[in-house]
């Protein structure tokens, strides 16, 4: 079993930076990636960015490439998401995700509300 808890949500003006950790706790030794999803309201989950423990390469969607950067401190189990140039289409609530042995977990998720 693996726990994720995530925070540093919260409501910021356009153009404005949040930072989310994902602190992750239990059988952490199994991890060999993490990243971040998020949903917005009548939208379907979509990953945002992803970290791989060994070589540490990361992958972003489009959407936020150039101003979102996902980055790991192995020491504490835990994965931060730093969001610059934040627009509103950036409202959503943001989940924590690691897959291990076949079995996704996730975390409570934090909400990020961008206002215009």
């Amino acid at each position: 079993q693996v726990q994720l808890v995530e925070s540093g949500g919260g409501l910021v003006q356009a153009g404005g930076s949040l930072r989310l950790s994902c602190a992750a706790s239990g059988r952490t030794f199994s991890i060999y990636a993490m990243g971040w999803f998020r949903q917005a309201p009548g939208k379907e989950r979509e990953s945002v960015a992803y970290i791989h423990w060994g070589a540490s390469t990361t992958y972003y969607a489009n959407s936020v490439k150039g101003r979102f950067t996902i980055s790991r401190d192995s020491a504490k189990n835990t994965i931060y998401l730093q969001m610059n140039s934040l627009k509103p289409e950036d409202t959503a609530v943001y989940y924590c995700q690691a897959p291990i042995r076949g079995t996704e977990y996730w975390g409570q998720g934090t909400q990020v509300t961008v206002s215009s």
